[in-house]
């Protein structure tokens, strides 16, 4: 996403996003309707309404671009590179250097990324970025008791911060900034819906911004710029705020003020991969990248964005990764209210450590498995003789299968469930890999597709492994049973 033309708006986000490393910024957040973790959403909005120019690294920058003549509208390529800027400024070390390659985007912006400057092996520092670089709320505010308040204080209980954050390989926008067009290319997949929640949210928090801003008219006393809501629409706060979440790194082992932390060097400009361990990690007096794998001059560095399901990768950095071993699916059951053994049914579920609305994650690879996990929690909404639940409730462990025909209709209703998922996407399997062999598909569209694909193959697996089980019954003369309170599935 391209932030240049709100370095010249009078937006609370204009100091940020002089610091050079939101230069090239393409992913997004995520969130949740309740978080008990810290609040990141209300950090990453604090930290771009609290701060001034005097108490950033950016402010220095501008300082510098006005003693050298550069004013803040001109391009970053005139300022100079981004290493020899840090290097000025501190830099501790560096065996990395700042590359571009050609970006099939509409505008052709160059995608800029982290490369090897020289041979690395494994356990090597790739960078090491003193504090000095670093922003944190600690540094925006000046006070680390007020960072820490504002760091756990729970204005919003809209987002959780996953380990990492980045942008995608492709410089893809996150869906949040998609068209409705755009969206319709997830048509079929759960992340459309996901989508559009965490755009309310942001809405709902926007709309907030001036009860903020009165309530914590202290810390703003020293801010040039009007009320929130009058000073800018809310697309640029949306794209602001998207850009600067993007770049945000939660560090480890660290205080609450400067647990959330950008990094020049950092997201967006390195590779993300979920087969990566490497991380950034705060050390004495600096945040370094010691590298997980060998690489030679040249090569892009990569580091881990963290156990994140595809969907999640698409949303937050604008990527989906083909060999993502952290890729799930999400299937909700629910027992049936309206039965009248839904109390002694919701009792044998907690027994067994499940709720009367419960979520199973259903991971790649690990298909068969998940489906024989979801089949103890369907047996139980299929109980209907008042003897049979009572022998439920009096034996341990899983529920076992009661009867062929109650086990041949809980496996109909799961082969169901899945087929009518996969007719819910406009596409088939074979239509997705002949649009992904299209050169030309735009880059949005191929991230799409991609995830889409990756869905469906995970949903067959399931289907198969359904199937599988129907075929090994003893008996398929066997008709289902009758299921008036089956649980049901989404």
């Amino acid at each position: 996403m391209d932030v240049s033309y709100l370095r010249n708006t009078r937006s609370p986000f204009r100091p940020l996003l002089h610091y050079p490393l939101l230069s090239d910024s393409r992913v997004s957040i995520s969130f949740s309707k309740k978080s008990k973790n810290v609040n990141s959403y209300s950090v990453c909005r604090k930290m771009c309404l609290a701060s001034n120019s005097d108490t950033m690294v950016a402010g220095k920058v501008n300082k510098e671009r006005k003693s050298s003549g550069i004013s803040g509208s001109k391009n970053d390529e005139e300022y100079g590179d981004l290493k020899s800027w840090m290097h000025r400024n501190g830099l501790l070390s560096c065996k990395v250097v700042l590359k571009e390659r050609s970006s099939h985007d509409s505008n052709h912006r160059p995608i800029h990324y982290v490369a090897a400057s020289e041979d690395l092996q494994e356990g090597d520092v790739a960078f090491s970025v003193p504090n000095s670089l670093v922003v944190t709320l600690e540094r925006v505010l000046g006070n680390e008791t007020i960072a820490e308040l504002l760091t756990t204080n729970k204005l919003s209980e809209l987002a959780e911060l996953d380990r990492q954050r980045g942008r995608g390989q492709l410089a893809v926008e996150s869906p949040l900034l998609w068209s409705e067009t755009e969206l319709n290319y997830l048509t079929g997949s759960p992340t459309k819906a996901e989508v559009l929640e965490r755009a309310e949210g942001i809405k709902r928090e926007y709309n907030e911004l001036d009860t903020v801003w009165f309530m914590a008219g202290s810390l703003f006393q020293q801010y040039p710029y009007d009320i929130p809501t009058e000073a800018f629409p809310f697309e640029i706060f949306k794209q602001a705020f998207v850009a600067v979440q993007s770049c945000v790194v939660h560090l480890q082992k660290v205080s609450l003020a400067r647990r959330f932390a950008l990094v020049p060097l950092g997201p967006p400009l390195l590779s993300y991969r979920s087969n990566c361990k490497a991380m950034l990690t705060s050390v004495d007096g600096a945040v370094q990248l010691v590298v997980d794998r060998p690489y030679t001059t040249g090569d892009p560095i990569v580091v881990w964005c963290g156990p994140q399901p595809n969907s999640k990768l698409l949303i937050n950095y604008g990527f989906v990764d083909e060999d993502n071993s952290y890729d799930r699916m999400v299937i909700e059951a629910a027992l049936n209210t309206e039965d009248p053994q839904y109390q002694d049914k919701r009792m044998a579920a907690q027994r067994n450590g499940k709720l009367s609305v419960q979520f199973f994650h259903v991971y790649v690879g690990k298909e068969r498995e998940s489906v024989l996990d979801m089949l103890p929690y369907l047996r139980l909404g299929y109980v209907s003789d008042p003897s049979d639940m009572q022998s439920v409730l009096s034996s341990q462990g899983p529920i076992c299968p009661v009867s062929p025909c109650m086990e041949r209709a809980v496996l109909d209703q799961l082969a169901g469930y899945f087929e009518t998922r996969l007719a819910g996407y406009p596409t088939t399997l074979v239509e997705d890999e002949a649009l992904l062999a299209d050169c030309s598909l735009n880059p949005k569209r191929r991230v799409a597709t991609q995830l889409v694909r990756l869905e469906k193959k995970i949903l067959n697996a399931c289907l198969q492994g359904t199937v599988d089980l129907i075929n090994q019954l003893p008996d398929h003369s066997v008709s289902p049973c009758p299921a008036p309170y089956a649980p049901s599935l989404k």
